[in-house]
């Protein structure tokens, strides 16, 4: 009984778990390898950290390794649960490598922006983890997608709302987030949905060539982790792979069995797939009156004169039964 329970907890968790990709988990590691360094050196809270002390200072750095800095365990638990589960779109479209590119590159204007703000203003306040770049990835993907409508908790929203939506959740549950610096970040992944970065972008030709140095090839080889290529007809097959069904697996169309009626002189034939017989065309009787087996909807309407002034008037008509009637009037002496 409880292996059973067990098994169907199991089930429901791959089901709403996400697909690892490679990228992804290539920052989350490195993220609490950073964590772990930080505490175990017991190094200062905001040594990592971006705000007016990156041009005050001199520490450029900070641009590029404040995403993967978390002040306390829950911020960096939360912030690797926002990137599974929100930035899979954006590798799946632009490849492992080109995401790892672009995840630095976002980080890298948003920290120089949000810096340059903070060292204008009065009071600087500190920020860092993955939060930022997370949205940033979350509104490039609302200007690729083709979707219009979004759906959270069963409520429907436009999709260009989306990372406004997650700003307001993410900036309240993950501790040590500064909304500021989240509003920049969701702006400049817009600038980069709308292809103004393209000039400091990775190519994709680029990417291909980088993807086959060691390293990369060595973040393929890892079971159980989607290494997403950069080419897009390469990309397609890992996305997209070819089902080969068994024979058998699908059903097969059954044709219409021969009637019971058809006899042993008349031969069954094969008309575009289907059984014909002659037994089912409707058969006509002498006196030009349908047989009872016919179906559709037929008239019949015969007229005979005869000497000695016979006239004779019949009719039939037949909607899935048949019924006839008759009616005859004779003058004169019959001869």
């Amino acid at each position: 009984m409880q292996t059973k329970i067990f098994n169907e907890l199991f089930r429901a968790i791959k089901d709403v778990a996400p697909v690892v990709t490679s990228g992804a988990l290539v920052v989350a590691l490195f993220s609490c390898v950073l964590f772990a360094i930080r505490t175990y050196l017991s190094l200062p809270e905001e040594s990592f950290s971006i705000g007016a002390t990156v041009f005050q200072s001199g520490h450029i750095h900070r641009l590029f390794l404040f995403p993967f800095h978390h002040r306390s365990l829950p911020q960096l638990l939360l912030s690797i649960t926002a990137l599974l589960f929100l930035t899979g779109s954006v590798e799946k479209g632009f490849g492992t490598v080109r995401f790892l590119f672009i995840f630095l590159l976002l980080a890298s204007i948003t920290g120089v922006i949000y810096s340059f703000l903070d060292l204008l203003q009065d009071a600087s306040r500190h920020t860092e983890g993955l939060l930022p770049v997370v949205l940033a990835c979350v509104a490039l993907t609302t200007l690729h997608t083709k979707m219009t409508k979004g759906f959270l908790c069963g409520v429907s929203f436009p999709a260009v709302a989306l990372p406004w939506v997650l700003l307001i959740i993410c900036t309240a549950l993950v501790p040590h987030s500064v909304l500021l610096c989240n509003v920049i970040a969701i702006l400049i992944g817009w600038v980069h949905g709308k292809g103004w970065l393209s000039p400091v972008d990775l190519s994709e030709s680029r990417a291909a060539v980088l993807e086959k140095t060691l390293l990369f090839k060595l973040l393929r080889s890892f079971s159980g982790v989607m290494f997403v290529p950069a080419s897009s007809q390469e990309r397609r097959k890992t996305l997209l792979p070819q089902i080969n069904p068994t024979p058998g697996s699908y059903p097969v169309q059954a044709y219409a069995p021969l009637p019971s009626t058809t006899t042993a002189h008349i031969p069954a034939t094969v008309y575009e797939g289907w059984p014909h017989s002659a037994s089912l065309t409707p058969s006509q009787h002498p006196h030009g009156r349908l047989s009872p087996n016919s179906d559709g909807h037929n008239h019949g309407h015969f007229a005979t004169h005869s000497v000695g002034h016979n006239h004779g008037h019949f009719s039939d008509q037949i909607v899935g039964h048949s019924c006839s009637h008759g009616h005859s009037h004779s003058h004169g002496p019959t001869q």
